[in-house]
């Protein structure tokens, strides 16, 4: 169960945007309750952004105090890629330095990322600090076959210069393992990202309790790596299942709605 927003009494930024931005803003308040709900939250860190349509490359951000299950609509931030405050929420929060510096980088470099999670879970973080990264080892992993970034851990980002590397390991795949500290995800639009942050922490969790066993681990044969990866790509021309997270999205939002609508507020 999620808990309402302790700002949503507060005066509701609706009438104050588009109605295209107001739109973007519940379906990502939506994003972070979904987290929330999963488990890939840790207190009142990590963040998720998404860019407000649009050719000011703004975007939206949480404030730094939220839990993710309290975020609502109204309480997001709207910034620039220099951090600038274009929209200030009704809270008594501010932001979160290094989640600007990370957020910021993958937005000014990729015309793509309309949507960026980053995480510090128990799973991602344990993946990250192993030297074989993310194994090929579960259909949920295969997704990510060869489609992986990794970024070796220079400490909290809170260097702006940090950002040229991110992005240079990054490059244009959906998917980063920072190196001792988490994950990040990229989409295409919210639901995608949260479709990518969503399978992505279940492989890493699949492999934490593959390797607890003590046995040895069986990898797949190459070709039937690849054919997972090619299968699971936001294609729409593929007939065996469109991983864009359009599909399962009026699910979650049907799931929050029985239990905490607040975050539309």
């Amino acid at each position: 169960m999620g808990s309402a927003s302790p700002f949503t009494h507060e005066k509701s930024l609706r009438d104050s945007v588009s109605a295209e931005e107001w739109e973007l803003r519940v379906t990502l308040a939506a994003c972070y309750r979904l987290m929330a709900r999963y488990g890939m939250t840790d207190l009142i860190y990590n963040h998720i952004t998404a860019r407000v349509p649009g050719p000011d490359h703004h975007f939206l951000i949480n404030p730094y105090g939220l839990l993710y299950e309290e975020v609502t609509a109204s309480s997001l931030y709207k910034i620039d890629l220099d951090g600038n405050v274009i929209t200030q929420p009704d809270t008594p929060y501010g932001l979160n330095y290094a989640g600007f510096v990370i957020h910021s980088a993958v937005h000014a470099a990729r015309e793509d990322a309309k949507c960026v999670i980053h995480t510090h879970t128990r799973a991602g973080v344990a993946v990250s600090a192993m030297k074989s990264g993310l194994m090929p080892i579960s259909q949920h992993a295969l997704r990510f076959f060869e489609r992986i970034g990794y970024h070796d851990y220079e400490g909290p980002a809170l260097n702006l210069d940090e950002r040229e590397r991110l992005v240079s390991n990054l490059g244009d795949k959906d998917v980063m393992l920072l190196r001792n500290h988490g994950t990040l995800a990229v989409g295409r639009s919210v639901p995608e990202a949260f479709n990518i942050a969503y399978f992505l922490e279940c492989a890493c969790r699949i492999q934490i309790d593959a390797l607890s066993g003590g046995g040895e681990v069986h990898v797949p044969a190459r070709a039937a790596c690849e054919a997972v990866e090619l299968s699971t790509r936001p294609d729409p021309a593929n007939k065996h299942g469109v991983m864009d997270g359009m599909r399962e999205w009026p699910a979650m939002l049907r799931l929050l709605d029985r239990t905490d609508p607040s975050y539309a507020v």
